[in-house]
């Protein structure tokens, strides 16, 4: 048996970050594993502290004789924990970071005061019994005795504070016959809860012949004990929700539970409602809006076995669930899965590992797949299923795609062509709804031309330069850069800049051009507060306004029936940013954007505005034609050696001195080139799309390798090197794999 266990104390401390070598007591040898949580002797008053078990080990850190020993297991720590600690580990690991950032990534519940109710609950003795003693307490005046005694024989059981308040009957009279064995109290846990309790119709919703399959070769292939993560490709409205619920009710008969993952933007009440008409109050949430004690409480209630659902974005992931079935990543390609702070562990990465370890089925779910989940699925990682037709036979939207560069050139400078102006106002004529979606995403000043379209791009690395204030063009991925230009090189037009229309101008817009109308906008300013975004979708759905305008929340899995136009008023804005990834997200939101259009019985229509219509991702997004797209992105991801054919491992390097930044940068870059591995492209030091931060300069190494376990031993390297530097005593380094995001 092992000897010794390394622990790390008291996570709550942030600046505790290495772990503490304890000898483990012979009573408690088959008690100590990995994930048990122990109070232990710490620092020279040898005062009891809080930690987790990390490994253990028969290896003695340093002189034995000097090794304290753990004192106790602290009770209560179940089986749920101990995976999470070994999930924090693996984060750690595969991403970087402390495992101090890992175990609180794991673990982020801080323990919040918890809400009691006391109650009496019944008479330890028989009624014949308590006759006797109410006649006793009635002879000797005991009034207060006698009152609740009487009560207690006419009702099973009371609340605490019933007695308390409604008998005036003292705590100090309860606690004496409590001690005389003439009635027992309960002490019952209440929750916060994040869930308004509603009335629900309990109708199952009968599935379809495809969604019938699907379920039923998921559970055949987990039955066979094929473990392999499952990919549904269904298109917008075929019905993907129903397959999951049908999935899950499936595990909860087994007595298992589910996570079901949601991008927080798409986290409706509308969604939630859908889960909880199928599985009553056995369903909560997570979301950044709760309050702290709302949060712990979930989490409470999942340990104790009162949930059989949890719903929420990539935090969700770490619900303790001690007998987990299902986890399913909805819109699974959405960037919001990667976390964007230390660990940055990706969410489908990581639900894929805890399904392994936990047993339970992984299922990934989008209308637009990620490039690197559909990659899998055709290499036989992912089992792939298709959903390719909208659920009752409705037909998808009809697109039309609006060249912008030919309505500049017939006069129109409006926010608006000739097309999406005459369908606006057939649809308020007959009071249907229309949603205008502006693709604002990630605007990083990139210099494109109106009359043809062209777009000024780093002649390295295939992505747009970004205009900066000291007018110059630069590229955020090699650094290399040129003055910023007032013509086109490709037409001599001198139409070139950067967009800048928003929300706000485009509603401004709409009002002035259609006052009859009424429009609700729908971005960050409007959502600030609490239910932000419940209250403007609420009133769209309840046809309280006739146009909905919005950034890319609008477009997040939203059902209005009664939408039957969706115009995207500038596609383009998100195909150049500083991004390998530029055209993949244009053709989700695309796709995403068009099928909010004609989700009723009445069928949709879908303008796309855009200066060039001809690109693939547009054209696809018109088609609808996922496999289309697909095959062209992959040849330019193969082409340029991105991701998922090539891994991307990105170093930051961050300092309040920029000379200071440059030359840890340079110094990480000479220790890479020390390794000499084979095939491994180094592409920096370079500046990334914001090079100063609240008086921090940053620095960016990009590392490119197909083999993402050896990126994985390179980040390990480094870390050791920076460990034992003190050249980095000032300085802060991070590692993102695969980023999600541009630079």
């Amino acid at each position: 048996m092992a000897q010794f266990a390394n622990i790390i104390i008291d996570i709550s401390h942030e600046k505790v970050d290495k772990t503490f070598q304890y000898k483990i007591p012979e009573q408690l040898q088959e008690q100590i594993q990995a994930g048990v949580k122990v109070r232990v002797p710490f620092g020279r008053g040898n005062g009891l502290r809080c930690g987790y078990v990390v490994e253990v080990t028969d290896q003695a850190e340093f002189e034995r004789s000097k090794i304290k020993e753990i004192a106790e297991v602290v009770s209560g720590s179940i089986a749920a924990e101990a995976q999470m600690i070994a999930f924090a580990a693996w984060i750690r690991q595969n991403y970087g970071g402390t495992m101090n950032q890992a175990l609180k990534t794991v673990l982020p519940v801080k323990k919040i005061e918890t809400k009691k109710e006391r109650r009496i609950v019944k008479l330890k003795m028989s009624v014949s019994d308590a006759l006797d003693l109410l006649e006793e307490f009635q002879k000797k005046h005991r009034t207060a005795r006698a009152r609740l005694l009487k009560e207690l024989m006419e009702n099973k059981q009371l609340p605490y504070e019933v007695i308390t308040r409604k008998l005036n009957v003292t705590a100090a009279v309860v606690r004496a016959l409590e001690e005389a064995d003439v009635l027992e109290i309960e002490v019952i846990r209440t929750y916060r809860n994040p869930i308004r309790e509603v009335k629900t119709n309990q109708k199952e919703v009968s599935l379809n012949d495809t969604q019938k399959r699907i379920v039923s070769d998921i559970l055949a292939r987990k039955a066979e004990g094929d473990t392999r993560p499952s990919l549904i490709h269904g298109v917008t409205g075929s019905g993907k929700t129903e397959v999951y619920i049908e999935l899950i009710a499936n595990a909860v008969k087994e007595g298992r539970q589910a996570i079901v993952l949601i991008p927080e933007i798409a986290l409706t009440f509308q969604t939630v409602m859908r889960f909880y008409r199928r599985f009553g109050s056995r369903v909560s949430i997570l979301n950044s809006r709760m309050s702290a004690g709302e949060r712990y409480d979930q989490y409470e209630r999942a340990k104790a076995g009162e949930l059989d659902v949890m719903i929420g974005p990539r935090s969700a992931l770490f619900t303790p669930f001690s007998n987990l079935g299902f986890i399913m990543i909805d819109e699974e390609h959405e960037a919001s899965y990667k976390s964007e702070t230390v660990p940055r562990y990706h969410a489908r990465e990581a639900a894929v590992w805890r399904g392994a370890v936990s047993g339970a089925c992984v299922i990934l779910g989008s209308a637009t797949p990620s490039v690197e989940s559909y990659q899998s699925a055709k290499e036989g990682r992912y089992q792939l299923y298709e959903m390719l037709g909208r659920i009752q036979s409705r037909p998808m939207a009809k697109v039309y795609v609006e060249d912008l560069r030919e309505e500049l050139r017939k006069g129109n400078r409006s926010i608006l062509s000739d097309r999406l102006r005459e369908l606006i106002e057939q649809r308020l004529a007959v009071k249907e709804q229309i949603m205008l979606f502006i693709n604002r995403r990630g605007v990083a000043g990139f210099v494109s031309c109106r009359s043809c379209g062209a777009v000024v791009k780093c002649p390295h690395c295939d992505v747009s330069l970004s205009l900066h204030n000291n007018g110059k063009m630069v590229c955020h991925y090699c650094g290399y850069e040129q003055p910023a230009i007032h013509t086109c090189p490709e037409c001599g037009s001198k139409y070139i800049g950067t967009f800048k229309a928003g929300t706000q101008k485009i509603e401004a817009y709409l009002k002035e051009q259609f006052p009859e109308a009424v429009t609700l906008r729908m971005d960050l300013d409007t959502t600030r507060q609490k239910d932000g975004h419940e209250k403007i979708l609420s009133a769209f759905a309840n046809r309280e306004a006739d146009i909905l305008i919005g950034t890319q929340m609008i477009v997040k899995g939203h059902d209005f029936p009664n939408v039957t136009l969706v115009g995207v008023l500038a596609a383009d804005l998100s195909l150049h940013v500083s991004d390998y990834r530029a055209a993949e997200r244009t053709f989700q939101l695309l796709t995403q954007a068009a099928g909010r259009a004609g989700r009723g019985s009445k069928p949709g229509e879908v303008v796309i505005q855009t200066y060039q219509p001809e690109h693939y991702s547009i054209q696809a997004a018109k088609k609808q034609d996922y496999q289309g797209f697909f095959e062209q992105e992959i040849a330019f991801r193969s082409l340029m050696r991105y991701p998922p054919v090539w891994n991307l491992l990105v170093i930051h390097i961050s300092s309040p001195k920029e000379e200071e930044a440059a030359a840890l940068a340079e110094l990480l870059k000479g220790r890479i080139l020390d390794m000499n591995i084979r095939f491994l492209q180094i592409i920096g030091p370079a500046d990334p799309a914001v090079a100063k931060v609240n008086d921090i300069y940053r620095k960016v190494i990009y590392l490119k390798q197909e083999n993402y376990s050896c990126l994985v031993s390179v980040k390990d390297t480094l870390e050791l090197f920076i460990k034992n530097s003190r050249s980095f005593e000032k300085g802060a380094v991070q590692f993102d794999f695969n980023p999600m995001n541009g630079f």
